[in-house]
């Protein structure tokens, strides 16, 4: 995990807490670590978190373990899924009409942004 990864996982940890209305030291004992090991991360000066403590943290502060993973550099570009599948996954009751509605706002900001989406588009799959 490079530096801007554990910022970013700092910060994501951090404000899911305090979202929440959590103590470090209560966030912690829930997940079972050590509240060390939490105000660490939350520093951002744990290199390499293990899955196990960022498994239990998502837990407690329902962040997905593949939004963590993600996070941390763990599943590399090539293995994220495109916007359509992800869509369809994670909002299985989504008509397609608004699915096609944010793939193509996403893709006017990315491209505002100079950035190329790659992957299948519209009602492909990969």
């Amino acid at each position: 995990m490079n530096e801007k990864q554990s910022q970013i996982l700092a910060e994501l940890l951090r404000s899911k807490r305090t979202e929440l209305g959590l103590s470090a030291s209560e966030t912690a004992r829930r997940a079972g670590i050590q509240p060390s090991t939490l105000t660490r991360l939350e520093l951002g000066q744990i290199a390499a978190p293990t899955a196990t403590n960022l498994r239990a943290l998502g837990t407690v502060l329902g962040i997905t373990s593949a939004d963590l993973f993600a996070t941390v550099g763990w599943m590399p570009e090539g293995e994220l899924p495109s916007m359509t599948p992800y869509l369809r996954s994670k909002y299985r009751n989504m008509p397609p009409e608004a699915i096609a509605e944010i793939e193509q706002h996403f893709a006017k900001v990315a491209k505002d942004h100079g950035i190329t989406v790659s992957g299948p588009a519209g009602t492909e799959d990969e």
